[in-house]
């Protein structure tokens, strides 16, 4: 049974659907008119998506209410032409396959399950291919054939859901450290090592450590993507959305909890570590850090994506959708490959011999 739950953002001045562009504005393609946000809602057909946003203390009721959901799919109604649209069950931005209209569907983004906060687009689609093609470039065993133009028209703009912790740490690290020193007689050369155990404690805060919350993304594809600037951070408004793809979260933040509690434990080990800089080596015996007082925040993040197929092989390519970086794994041509260790040991040889005819000419 299809569901009437879309929104959708149509132009003021000649009805046609509108889409959010990175410079700030809705932006109208069959007029070429730009509105602001603000003065689209006032003649958007839809009723705005409401709801407090997302809270911990009850994520688990949201959570269990949607999963029947998550785990099928679920059917829309586009408004534009009546066409009844499937998508999976975490789909929150789609568009019309029909009439190419694009679509939000407000009861994946409502109630708690609301975000937080978006960090909205702000390179465009263009600028992306523009990235990834400079990502190509200089890469000398790249397969001349690998980066059509073609191939990457087919780069999307997703906001990725992921979540934010903040948390105290407090703890303690046991350091195993050393100082080295040599010196000699008249008789012997002497090395002198001391050995210490310093013990280091304390209190920090960590704020804004994201996690993706989708199953769908490759979390080390994801974590390269990184930093996004957080001051970039706007209440969540669905008009960010049209033009875009967008998921809800499939995983729950006690799910994804331990990823940032390593990340925060590793770092506070480092900040300990370096309380025992004066030394001539140091490294972690044992430690004890707990998290305090954890909070998190539900937001969407920009992320263009791009896979390539080559030699029956996918390669993903993630763009921050905010700063241009590019992160994905790239093929390597076996010729150029050849080619490239033949020179490396032609030139070695070419070396060795210089060397043995030297040798010879010292010894005639």
């Amino acid at each position: 049974m299809a569901v009437d739950t879309t929104v959708s953002y149509k132009c003021p001045a000649c009805g046609s659907p509108l889409t959010y562009d990175p410079n700030g504005k809705l932006v109208c393609a069959a007029c070429s008119n730009e509105f602001d946000l603000e003065a689209v809602k006032k003649f958007a057909e839809a009723e705005n998506v409401e709801g407090k946003g997302f809270d911990w203390g009850d994520y688990k009721k949201a959570f269990e209410e949607g999963s029947e959901k998550l785990q099928n799919t679920a059917v829309y109604v586009c408004k534009f032409c009546g066409a009844a649209i499937e998508t999976d069950g975490t789909a929150a931005a789609t568009h019309c396959p029909y009439c190419d209209n694009e679509l939000i569907l407000s009861d994946q983004l409502s109630g708690s399950i609301k975000p937080n906060a978006i960090v909205p687009f702000a390179i465009s689609k263009d600028a992306a291919m523009e990235a990834v093609k400079n990502h190509f470039k200089g890469k000398r065993l790249l397969p001349n054939d690998f980066a059509e133009s073609h191939k990457l028209s087919k780069i999307t703009g997703v906001y990725v859901p992921f979540w934010l912790f903040d948390s105290g740490i407090d703890g303690f690290a046991n350091i195993n450290a050393t100082n080295t020193r040599f010196y000699s007689d008249s008789q012997y050369n002497y090395t002198e090592t001391q050995h210490y155990l310093v013990t280091v404690d304390g209190e920090m805060a960590f704020s804004k450590i994201p996690v993706d919350g989708s199953e769908k993304m490759d979390n080390d594809l994801m974590d390269a993507l990184e930093p996004f600037n957080y001051s970039g951070l706007v209440d969540f408004d669905p008009a960010y959305l049209s033009g875009f793809l967008a998921d809800r979260f499939d995983e729950d933040p006690d799910e994804s909890l331990p990823r940032a509690s390593d990340r925060m434990k590793n770092s506070a080990e480092q900040v300990f570590l370096g309380c025992a800089s004066e030394f001539n080596t140091a490294r972690i015996k044992n430690s004890a850090i707990s998290l305090v007082d954890p909070s998190v925040k539900y937001v969407l993040l920009p992320v263009y994506l791009l896979n390539l197929s080559y030699k029956e092989k996918n390669y993903r390519f993630a763009v921050n959708g905010q700063t241009g970086k590019v992160v994905g794994e790239l093929p390597i041509s076996k010729v150029k490959s050849a080619i490239q260790f033949g020179s490396f040991f032609a030139a070695a040889a070419a070396v060795g011999f210089a060397i043995a005819y030297l040798i010879t000419r010292w010894w005639l």
